[in-house]
């Protein structure tokens, strides 16, 4: 990104570079670590968390780095730092606590534990980059009132999907368009899909198979766009978005054919939606308007068409090689790429993918028992409906067929989870009347956002 890669050599040059820890250490982990160890000057990856300590050592030796230590308390960690070791450790948690570190990357995928390494992070005053919309989608939205408050900045990273797409966003505002449709381009979705099905596609790229499924079933993308709409405050036209399909190799320049003109011109907050088939995919789109008729002029000679609806396209996502970018930007300017605006906007709630039965114990997000819908944040909490953020481990009161959504009312939720207070805090800062299923309190009162 411009300005970001000369701020980064002035770094590298003073011998101040940005520290950076990561917890994670998967697919998507051992890339970013790839791309900081080896083609980042002025940033380090200086500790390394995963619950299987073997495969953040892996992380680094992939990226050059073959000596590590293994830590194991927040002092031989700082230690390790201090002396320019690269550390590795199988709790989380020393690296949001650990001093010597700005900035940690938060890339599980996993709402309970991201949720406790993130607040943890803040409360240090540690910046935070999530390659985990998981966790943004449930709980986004009052983690970033606890980063706010402490003075650091929280971001969904670049070169994500959704982080492509804000970047997009503020390219076209400053143009003077109004973005109506923020959307995505898949090239599969079905909502049945499971870890068997995808077994082989996860096996041929080194991927795990329960996050390919993830994709495939809708949760990601669900996910995905409920972020970007609670960062420009858009919605759902319905539940599950439109998500047309096009034939294979339809140019994405005729984006504006496949949704209602009439909801898109309404004058209301704009869409988040999706389209299967479209090309360049995997990239993003949005579709705006300009109020100007000059402007309009411009921008038809420009080949933009003529209106009422532009649209402005990246024909691509690079992921992990956009994630440093992420973590300069909140260091450096104090900039976020993608973070929740105020109240939530969207939500990821649960339906069934198979026929459930009472006593049945939920599995995860991108398993076999569930996918997730986007859903408009206001309906989901006047039907009560179950976010798949906090779906994993509850127990099923009733039984519930095949694609029915699921609400509070059908599971009983695990005892003393993070992410519930969260939920709970969530909805008494914004106002909204609080759910019937809540758990205990959990967050230290020394960190209660009235105190904080």
């Amino acid at each position: 990104m411009i300005l970001v890669d000369n701020a980064l050599k002035k770094r590298q040059q003073s011998g101040q570079p940005i520290r950076v820890g990561m917890v994670g250490a998967g697919f998507m982990g051992r890339g970013v670590a790839l791309q900081i160890c080896r083609y980042v000057p002025g940033m380090e990856l200086v500790a390394i968390a995963n619950r299987t300590i073997s495969q953040a050592r892996r992380a680094y030796h992939e990226a050059g780095e073959l000596v590590t230590s293994e830590v194991s308390s927040v002092h031989a960690l700082e230690a390790c730092i201090q002396r320019g070791e690269r550390a590795i450790t199988d709790d989380a948690l020393l690296l949001s606590r650990a001093e010597g570190i700005d900035a940690i990357i938060e890339v599980t995928g996993a709402v309970e534990h991201g949720a406790h390494v993130v607040l943890e992070a803040i409360r240090h005053g540690k910046h935070v980059v999530l390659l985990n919309a998981e966790l943004d989608g449930t709980a986004g939205a009052i983690l970033k009132v606890y980063a706010d408050r402490a003075g650091v900045v929280y971001t969904v990273s670049d070169g994500d999907q959704p982080g492509v797409t804000l970047n997009l966003a503020r390219f076209v505002l400053g143009l003077g368009v109004k973005p109506v449709l923020c959307g995505n381009i898949k090239g599969l979705h079905d909502p049945y899909r499971n870890p068997t099905t995808q077994e082989g596609f996860a096996k041929q790229w080194g991927q795990n198979p329960s996050m390919v499924t993830s994709f495939a079933d809708g949760s990601k993308i669900s996910f995905e766009q409920a972020v970007i709409a609670n960062a420009l405050g858009m919605e759902v036209a319905r539940r599950g978005m439109y998500g047309p399909t096009v034939a294979p190799g339809t140019p994405i320049s005729k984006a504006a054919e496949w949704y209602p003109t009439e909801r898109l011109l309404d004058g209301g907050p704009g869409i988040v939606d999706y389209v299967v088939g479209a090309e360049p995919g995997p990239g993003v789109f949005i579709l705006g308007t300009h109020d100007d008729p000059i402007q309009q002029h411009y921008l038809k000679l420009y080949k933009l068409g003529p209106g009422p609806l532009y649209c402005f396209y990246t024909p691509y996502h690079l992921c992990h090689f956009e994630t440093p970018n992420s973590v300069a930007r909140a260091v450096l300017f104090g900039d976020a790429c993608l973070a929740p605006a105020g109240a939530p906007k969207v939500e990821v709630i649960t339906a069934a993918k198979i026929d459930l039965r009472a006593g049945d114990t939920l599995d995860g997000i991108g398993h076999y028992m569930t996918y997730g819908l986007a859903e408009n944040y206001t309906t989901a909490r006047a039907e009560n409906l179950l976010p798949i953020g906090v779906a994993e481990g509850c127990r099923l009161l009733r039984d519930i067929p095949k694609d029915q959504v699921l609400t509070y009312g059908d599971v009983a939720l695990p005892p003393g989870r993070l992410i519930d207070q969260l939920r709970r805090e969530q909805e008494v800062h914004f106002n909204p009347p609080v759910l019937a299923a809540t758990a205990e309190p959990l967050v230290p009162a020394d960190f209660a956002l009235a105190n904080l």
